[in-house]
């Protein structure tokens, strides 16, 4: 997909800070950093988002998401890792070709990376009715 920034990433066409490649998928540096070594790992085939995407090229990326993280893990020592990823504008996706967020969390840094989860008590009757909308769909 030409317009997409990632895969002009993959293409060259920009530059990054890669710190990770391999045939089927790609990982590198967040030009804006939420934390100190956030890093974003993506497939080198297009799909918009988790819903969209077959599931052997999900099951790579997943596998590099984990791989970079053990390795953020290794090299910068952080207090904790979220693993974010966002399907569709409403949910917070900017840029429209999957993409996995690995931030590294340090108890010692005000970092840009915050919840603001409200949670709400659904009664029984409520939960089990979602609960068979989902399931036996």
């Amino acid at each position: 997909m030409t317009t997409c920034i990632f895969c002009k990433i993959i293409n060259g066409d920009i530059p990054s800070y890669k710190i990770y490649e391999d045939e089927d998928t790609m990982a590198f540096l967040d030009i804006s950093q939420v934390s100190k070594g956030h890093a974003l790992v993506i497939p080198k085939q297009h799909s918009d988002d988790l819903l969209g995407t077959d599931p052997d090229v999900l099951q790579k990326t997943i596998a590099t998401v984990q791989k970079v993280a053990r390795q953020i893990d290794d090299t910068l020592k952080p207090d904790g890792i979220n693993i974010l990823q966002n399907n569709r504008s409403f949910a917070d996706q900017s840029v429209f070709h999957l993409h996995f967020h690995i931030m590294p969390r340090y108890n010692n840094e005000t970092d840009g990376f915050s919840y603001n989860w409200q949670t709400h008590d659904v009664a029984q009757d409520d939960m089990t009715a979602l609960l068979h909308t989902i399931k036996d769909a």
